[in-house]
């Protein structure tokens, strides 16, 4: 498959480096973003989607106030009809390993289904008992996103600074992980995406997925 050219990497990791984030649209091809929406669906079909929680190891819990999303953890050998995704995102693994010298050695994404009048408040991605995700990939698989919609990704650039990323299809935004605090606004609608990190090392117990 087709991958992005390394000069395109090396503009989108320095205004990473400058920003703490950067957005990319239409960041996948139209079959990947089409054969992405069709597993959403096919596992929401088959209840798959699980209620996503807060926290890792003895911390975690499923706290409804704070999150309210529903997530289907991605497994390459199970979920082997997403081959060409799982090249991709080995391909962003390496891209980020090659400009900045991350040394990440896995990954883990997830599918996910906000519906309508969920949300997920403040929060860092990275756990202090689990402290290995560095790098946030978030890829929005919405079609027909229309303003009033909800669900916009909030960014909080220092003390009073935000940010508004509109939740529109095949848009990516990624972020430093430690770094970058968000929320997910309320949505409207049922609102998808593909969210994963980069790990430092990788995580070998599905229960610390969250």
């Amino acid at each position: 498959m087709d991958f992005y050219s390394a000069e395109k990497w090396i503009d989108w990791v320095d205004t990473l480096s400058e920003n703490d984030y950067v957005i990319v649209d239409d960041f996948v091809s139209k079959e990947m973003f089409q054969m992405l929406r069709s597993s959403i669906f096919h596992h929401l079909q088959e209840d798959s989607f699980k209620k996503a929680g807060i926290g890792a190891l003895a911390e975690y819990q499923v706290k409804p106030s704070i999150r309210g999303d529903f997530v289907y953890w991605l497994d390459r050998e199970r979920d082997s009809n997403l081959t060409d995704l799982f090249l991709l995102i080995e391909h962003i693994k390496s891209m980020f390993n090659r400009l900045c010298y991350l040394s990440l050695s896995g990954y883990e994404f997830h599918l996910a289904h906000y519906p309508a009048g969920s949300f997920y408040k403040k929060h860092i991605d990275r756990f202090k008992a689990r402290n290995n995700r560095m790098i946030t990939v978030i890829l929005y698989l919405n079609e027909n996103w229309q303003k009033g919609d909800g669900g916009e990704l909030k960014i909080y650039k220092g003390d009073s600074e935000t940010f508004l990323v509109e939740p529109v299809g095949n848009r990516c935004i990624i972020f430093k992980s430690d770094v970058v605090e968000h929320e997910v606004l309320i949505t409207n609608k049922s609102r998808y995406s593909l969210t994963g990190w980069l790990l430092y090392q990788p995580s070998t117990l599905g229960f610390l997925r969250i």
